[in-house]
């Protein structure tokens, strides 16, 4: 064990040892895993840690499941309408009402006092056709993802969405609060604009494991790649590599509890003293987010965040007609790099058993009107003519 970690890991590490739970085994691992120190003297041991976290998640997701319908509790599941959900996910007091009310015009109740809001809160944000699904969560406080404040209900909500806006108080500070916020999320399996390693895994019914590019190994070897695989009851597949990754990469890969979310910032409360300092501390500090400060009471770029919001969907706007009719003035929300024969199996099974061609207007044809196959690729934007 390294010298120097942190009292709180050893502390939780002594409650791990005499949890009689596993629900008290799962909080003092998410404790250990918070407090041990980041360096690359442990990083097997955040390895071992995170294998056992994943194992006890299952355990406690199952324990649930078998008492499900005892006594019941609080439920903070929003039924998903629209062409997506998305979260606004901050602090107490950050300013996550105000800009629902802003962007939706519905009227919330705001207070300048912590928990105003005390469960989640939908509303819908009509964007070029397409409507998209704002939920103005209950405020995030440290150790949420040990079952403080709203605890797992709150964060279960969170993962079920498409897509988070994290909001933080410029005036105050800003890069702390993204910092708990991040923190928290990570310790129940989020991972917030990060992409999944480029590692495919091909199980087998024989042979052994197979390591193809092991040279994109880093800081390991392929028999600690074999070592992970065998422990997660993989003993037969073909592992191909393509960038270079971590022996934590190629755990990650195999945790199926894992979910990746795009995200921005909002930095709110841009007309408060300190606002700005507080602005330039988190552009430096950020690196993988976009950063959008923002004034409620002076309406300063409010009216761009409706697009901020649809750029991190990964979705796509098609409009459709029928052959000699007006276009549909609802967009049809689809995936990006949608096909043709994507866009006819959405609007009827019939128009995609039987699609002949299709002719389409807008960015991705050539000129108005082109006449394209099945496999044509969309844009944002496009109106679409299917033909049987």
């Amino acid at each position: 064990m390294p010298a120097n970690v942190t009292p709180e890991y050893l502390k939780a590490e002594d409650a791990y040892k005499s949890a009689k739970s596993p629900k008290e085994r799962l909080v003092a691992l998410e404790l250990m895993l918070s407090t041990i120190p980041k360096h690359k003297g442990t990083e097997k041991m955040q390895l071992q840690i995170k294998r056992n976290l994943s194992k006890l998640k299952k355990e406690v997701e199952k324990e649930k499941e078998l008492k499900k319908g005892g006594s019941g509790g609080a439920s903070f599941f929003v039924r998903k309408e629209g062409a997506a959900q998305v979260a606004l996910a901050g602090l107490p007091n950050s300013g996550k009402s105000t800009i629902l009310n802003k962007l939706t015009g519905k009227d919330v109740d705001i207070g300048h006092y912590a928990f105003t809001t005390v469960k989640p809160t939908p509303a819908m944000l009509q964007y070029k056709g397409i409507q998209i699904q704002l939920v103005d969560m209950p405020g995030l406080i440290e150790g949420v993802s040990l079952g403080k404040g709203m605890g797992g209900p709150l964060i279960s909500a969170i993962r079920a969405v498409d897509a988070i806006v994290i909001l933080v108080d410029l005036s105050v500070d800003p890069v702390k609060d993204l910092e708990l916020i991040l923190k928290e999320l990570e310790a129940k399996g989020l991972r917030i604009n990060k992409k999944v390693p480029n590692i495919e895994i091909q199980k087998i019914p024989t042979g052994g494991i197979e390591i193809i590019g092991e040279n994109f190994l880093v800081e390991c070897n392929s028999q600690d790649v074999k070592k992970i695989l065998q422990e997660e009851r993989v003993h037969n597949a073909i592992i191909t590599i393509k960038e270079p990754v971590t022996l934590t990469d190629i755990f990650e890969v195999l945790d199926s509890s894992l979910e990746y979310k795009k995200a921005i910032i909002i930095g709110t409360k841009g007309d408060l003293p300190g606002s700005k300092e507080g602005l330039e501390r988190l552009k430096i500090h950020v690196t993988n987010f976009k950063v959008i400060p923002v004034s409620a009471i002076n309406n300063v770029n409010l009216d761009i965040l409706p697009f901020e919001i649809f750029s991190i969907l990964g979705i796509i706007r098609v409009y459709t007609r029928s052959p000699g009719r007006e276009i549909d003035n609802e967009a049809m929300p689809m995936k990006i790099d949608s096909t043709a024969l994507d866009a006819a199996k959405k609007v009827h099974k019939n128009l995609y058993k039987n699609f002949k061609f299709a002719r389409v207007w807008g960015d991705s044809a050539k000129f108005d009107g082109q006449r394209v196959g099945p496999e044509h690729v969309l844009r944002d934007g496009d109106i679409i003519e299917i033909h049987i």
